[in-house]
C-alpha cells in the first residue's frame, strides 16, 4: 500500500512561487512514475506534471516552462517547483504513483 501526503501549497500573488512536496511511503518510489494533477472548482482534475523512474518529465502545456518537476529518490519524495504563478493556476494539486494512488491533495490560492 503506497500513501502519498502532499505539502507546500499556501496563498500566493500572481507572478509568485511555491514548491509543492509530495513524501510517499509503502512500495517501491524509486521505480514509480510520479506525477502531479490538480483540480480547480468547478472542473475535473487535470495532469500537471510527470516524472519517470528515469527522470525523463512531461508536462501540460498550460504549465511549460513556468513549473519543473523533480524528485529525490532518497527521500521518497516528488517536487512541483511552480514560478510565475496565475490566478488559473488555483486549484487543489494531488501527487500521484503509477496513475493509481492518490494523496489528500495541498490547496494552491493565487490571488492579488
Amino acid at each position: 500500500q503506497v500513501q502519498l501526503v502532499e505539502s507546500g501549497g499556501g496563498l500566493v500573488q500572481p507572478g509568485g512561487s511555491l514548491r509543492l512536496s509530495c513524501a510517499a511511503s509503502g512500495g517501491f518510489f524509486s521505480l514509480y512514475v510520479m506525477g502531479w494533477y490538480r483540480q480547480a472548482p468547478g472542473k475535473e482534475r487535470e495532469f500537471v506534471a510527470l516524472i519517470t523512474s528515469g527522470g525523463r518529465t512531461n508536462y501540460a502545456d498550460s504549465v511549460k516552462g513556468r513549473f519543473t518537476i523533480s524528485r529525490d529518490n532518497a527521500k521518497n519524495t516528488v517536487y512541483l517547483q511552480m514560478n510565475s504563478l496565475k490566478p488559473d493556476d488555483t486549484a487543489v494539486y494531488y501527487c500521484n504513483a503509477e496513475t493509481f494512488y492518490w494523496g489528500q491533495g495541498t490547496q494552491v490560492f493565487v490571488s492579488s
